[in-house]
């Protein structure tokens, strides 16, 4: 099994020690990876702003370093998402098809491809609330959501619910964006900020300390939010827990 590590932009930038979590608990777990040095930019950011045309420079760069491994995986869903349903701003040639069917999130690559359940080294004493991004929900579909009549389920709790002293407390409601949403934030900053607001005090209503989540674009918003309420509150990425993180 030859796997890629695929590392956001803002992951890279911002919150490198998510990308360590990440390999490491793959190691953990005897996959050997592989991080090609070249990778960039997936093309998300101007796909999503309308400037699909100028997404196909990093495309073509994201094709050429990933193209060749069994499985790309990384730690955030929307651009995972952006891998697999939206790299079309380039010719779609067997390479490009096989990089998008390679791609996969971190928490279905664990749950479907590896079959995890346990984590013995993980123990993480707290309460937590967790947030399902919407590219997690309604694009990878993750988990159940709860406006469709179905049988519920939650692969990131699937994962979670393992780990030594964790406990779990769901807000009222559990499926509601948090308003990150990319240039949404930019272009509608005052919708974004209340829906962040909103989301955060709707976690602490349910008594949670930690917010654990499959995309630190999502936690990145909500603990800026949360820091300018000054809420007390705590976020965390889910293979931060996983690998074996206590706080």
């Amino acid at each position: 099994m030859k796997v890629a590590l695929f590392i956001p932009c803002f992951i890279d930038a911002f919150y490198p020690e998510v990308g360590i979590a990440t390999l490491e608990l793959l190691e953990r777990f005897g996959v050997e990876v592989d991080y090609p040095l070249n990778q960039t930019c997936c093309g998300q950011p101007m796909a999503n702003s309308g400037a699909q045309a100028e997404a196909a420079g990093a495309e073509r760069v994201f094709v050429r370093n990933f193209a060749g491994y069994d499985y790309i995986v990384g730690p955030s869903a929307s651009c995972i998402n952006h891998v697999r349903d939206h790299l079309t701003a380039i010719e779609q040639t067997d390479e490009v098809g096989k990089v998008r069917t390679s791609a996969y999130e971190l928490v279905e690559f664990l749950h479907d491809v590896l079959g995890a359940r346990e984590f013995p080294w993980a123990e993480f004493p707290h309460r937590v609330g967790l947030h399902n991004s919407c590219s997690a929900l309604r694009h990878l579909k993750e988990a159940s959501v709860s406006e469709i009549a179905g049988e519920s389920f939650s692969k990131p709790r699937a994962l979670l619910q393992t780990v030594k002293g964790i406990e779990f407390v769901q807000p009222a409601r559990v499926d509601e964006c948090c308003g990150f949403g990319g240039t949404f934030a930019v272009t509608e900053e005052a919708v974004s900020v209340r829906m962040g607001q909103d989301k955060v005090l709707d976690h602490l209503g349910a008594g949670a300390e930690y917010i654990v989540s499959g995309d630190m674009s999502c936690l990145m918003h909500q603990q800026g939010c949360a820091e300018r309420m000054n809420a007390g509150m705590r976020f965390i990425h889910i293979a931060q827990i996983l690998n074996g993180a206590r706080e």
